[in-house]
């Protein structure tokens, strides 16, 4: 497996991460149990990887559980990254994160957040600490600031950022050094190349991008006749209605043909 280091953070993780969201309940259907579910993170570390993503917002909590029972035995060998920024409220309904939770990045509650993913990540330290989504209510200079503080205090090693604007990268990192942002980029989502990558090279921020096969649409699997069950976030999502998937297959059946000439079609 390939090594990235993120920026000019030092922070070094495999080329290819684990996104965990739909290893757990809670963002749509649930490939295997959970025992299955932990066999194929302990898979992923056998075959090389070593950056892991979860958050608070999925299930909620329970993917951070499910990720620290399954790393428990590899922790120093990965790299674990976790976010906050939702109020997650008991009547929380995770599909499409629609309605509630609000955000909430104040700074007390950016460190109790915290405390409840050490616990629950079966960890003293989380290697990066991703704000999960600008909360338009609170400077993101408190944010920093705040992440700051959890740094010093050895609770954190990296702070980074996700789907945020140029301006709040360039105010947070003068705070505190962002690590990574993470945010959606594919061949179908290339908004970030216009500004934010931009950015990112210029400040030294490594780009951490999350669906980069489009959400399954860039597999081929995918097409107008596809249907999502309603705990599926997708089936929230006016891009994977039927009328944008026949819309947007054009775009698909092209890769598939370019993919073929090249003989980079998946075995």
């Amino acid at each position: 497996m390939e090594k990235r280091t993120l920026g000019r953070s030092g922070l070094e993780v495999s080329a290819i991460g684990l996104g965990c969201m739909r290893s757990s309940a809670g963002h749509g259907a649930v490939a295997g149990t959970k025992q299955e579910m932990i066999a194929v993170l302990r898979g992923a570390v056998d075959r090389g990887i070593t950056l892991f993503d979860t958050a608070q917002v999925y299930g909620p909590f329970v993917n951070e559980e499910l990720v620290g029972e399954a790393l428990a035995p590899f922790r120093k060998q990965v790299v674990i990254a976790t976010k906050f920024g939702f109020d997650l409220s008991p009547d929380f309904d995770p599909r499409g994160m629609k309605g509630s939770p609000g955000l909430n990045s104040r700074p007390e509650h950016i460190k109790e957040a915290v405390e409840g993913s050490l616990k629950r990540l079966r960890t003293d330290v989380i290697d990066l600490l991703y704000q999960h989504r600008v909360d338009p209510n609170v400077p993101i200079e408190d944010v920093a600031g705040a992440v700051k503080e959890l740094i010093q205090q050895g609770k954190v090693k990296h702070f980074g950022l996700s789907e945020a604007g140029v301006q709040t990268i360039r105010r947070a990192h003068a705070v505190q050094p962002v690590t990574a942002l993470q945010s959606e980029y594919s061949l179908w989502t290339r908004t970030p190349e216009k500004e934010v990558i931009p950015t990112l090279e210029e400040l030294g921020i490594g780009f951490v991008p999350y669906s980069p096969l489009g959400k399954g649409f860039l597999t081929g699997k995918i097409d107008e006749k596809t249907t999502f069950d309603s705990s599926d976030f997708r089936s929230t999502l006016p891009r994977f209605t039927p009328e944008a998937l026949k819309a947007n297959q054009a775009l698909s059946d092209l890769l598939g043909n370019i993919a073929e000439r090249r003989q980079h079609l998946p075995k």
